[in-house]
C-alpha cells in the first residue's frame, strides 16, 4: 500500500527527532571529551575505563598519570565510548590489578572507607581525632 500523507509528516517528525537526539548525544560526547582531556593535561596524562551503571548511563573512570583519579558520567555507554574516542586516551576493558595500582588515594578516601567499613566519620571533616575502633 502506499504511504498516506500522515505516515509521511510522522516519519519526517520522527527523522528530525532522532536528528535532534543524535546531535545532542554528539555535543555530549565532545563536551566530556574536553573535560577528558582537561584532566590528562592536568595529571600529566590519563587512562580510562567505562563502565555500564545502569539507565543512569555509564561511568568513565579515569586515573592521571600522577596517581589522581576521577569520574565523569555519560547518559549513554554509546556516548561514553564516544567520548573517551574522541579524547585519545587509553582505555582499559577492565578496572585490573595492573591499573588499580596506579590509583593513588590520600586522607579523604581512606576516611570514606573507613566510614564505610568500621563506622569511621563519613567525611574527611572529623580526620583529626578519629582513631578508628
Amino acid at each position: 500500500m502506499g504511504e498516506t500523507a500522515a505516515d509521511a509528516a510522522e516519519t519526517g517528525q520522527t527523522s528530525r527527532t532522532d536528528a535532534r537526539k543524535a546531535a545532542r548525544a554528539e555535543r555530549r560526547a565532545a563536551k566530556l571529551a574536553r573535560e577528558i582531556g582537561s584532566f590528562a593535561k592536568e595529571h600529566g596524562g590519563a587512562e580510562g575505563q567505562l563502565a555500564y551503571i545502569g539507565q543512569a548511563g555509564a561511568r568513565i573512570v579515569l586515573v592521571g598519570q600522577d596517581g589522581a583519579w576521577g569520574d565523569l558520567v555519560a547518559p549513554t555507554y554509546a556516548v561514553a565510548e564516544s567520548a573517551a574516542e574522541k579524547s585519545g586516551i587509553t582505555m582499559h576493558e577492565e578496572f585490573d590489578g595492573d591499573f588499580a595500582l596506579k590509583v593513588r588515594t590520600g586522607p579523604y578516601e581512606w576516611s570514606r572507607m573507613a566510614g564505610i567499613q568500621v563506622g569511621g566519620p563519613s567525611n574527611a571533616r572529623d580526620l583529626q581525632g578519629w582513631r578508628g575502633r
